[in-house]
């Protein structure tokens, strides 16, 4: 089963860019359909709000369970003192199974951290370049897995993407994700030097075309073992401790 394990959906409250305007699944999802796509990951657009940003994802996620899953959008600075209310009402309302944050919002904080903890969640963090922060997660929060989407810059800046490499080497809760990743010789040398294990497939959909995205993890030509944990598998891995265990408290 692909996994896409990164795209936006539902409405902005903003008009700066698409990212917070409007995230429309319409053509995403034909396209996703095409390239044999089967499930998704679904986070808000930035929004002001994201308790009301989240809950618009829960409906769409909870429309077709069997095709998204869904992380909450925080925000660390503007949140500040309801990160816990907002991660536990999209996990135990919800049925959500990460946690989304972005540099461009604000920093990453312990509250956040400490919430991933609490709720055995995985933490996908767009440190938008820096990368340097990894060594502080990894060192605070070892027992929280962290996924650096874009290899660590959407904005092309192979710097960063490098020194996220050495992170994904020798930090064993450091992850990253292959959306919107250009350089195709960096994404070659994380596989080689990382391991297969580290890397997950992600379109940054609904804006960057997911069939695209996925041919540059083919263009690979990795043993089938190996594609298939960075197609579905790793993702699967990250986020099946929180089913197990929110599924049975629920359940109870």
């Amino acid at each position: 089963m692909i996994i896409d394990c990164h795209c936006h959906a539902g409405r902005g409250d903003g008009l700066t860019g698409p990212w917070d305007t409007r995230a429309p699944l319409k053509h995403y999802l034909l396209r996703a359909k095409a390239a044999g796509i089967r499930r998704t990951v679904l986070f808000a657009a930035f929004h002001s709000d994201y308790a009301t940003a989240n809950k618009e994802v829960a409906q769409i996620v909870n429309g077709q369970p069997e095709r998204f899953y869904g992380f909450a959008f925080v925000h660390a600075a503007r949140d500040q003192g309801r990160v816990h209310k907002l991660v536990e009402m999209a996990v135990m309302k919800y049925g959500f199974s990460g946690i989304k944050i972005h540099r461009h919002d604000a920093p990453i904080s312990r509250e956040v951290c400490d919430a991933a903890r609490m709720f055995a969640l995985p933490v996908l963090y767009d440190v938008a370049g820096e990368v340097s922060v990894c060594e502080l997660l990894a060192q605070e929060y070892p027992d929280v897995n962290f996924i650096i989407p874009h290899l660590g810059s959407f904005a092309d800046d192979w710097r960063a993407q490098l020194a996220l490499i050495d992170h994904l080497v020798r930090h064993a809760n450091i992850y990253t994700d292959t959306a919107g990743v250009r350089r195709f010789d960096l994404l070659e040398q994380a596989v080689r030097r990382a391991g297969a294990h580290k890397i997950l497939f992600g379109s940054d959909g609904p804006w960057l075309h997911p069939g695209v995205e996925l041919a540059k993890i083919k263009a690979l030509h990795l043993p089938l073992q190996q594609e298939g944990l960075v197609l579905g598998m790793n993702l699967y891995n990250l986020i099946h401790p929180v089913w197990k265990q929110w599924s049975f408290v629920l359940s109870g």
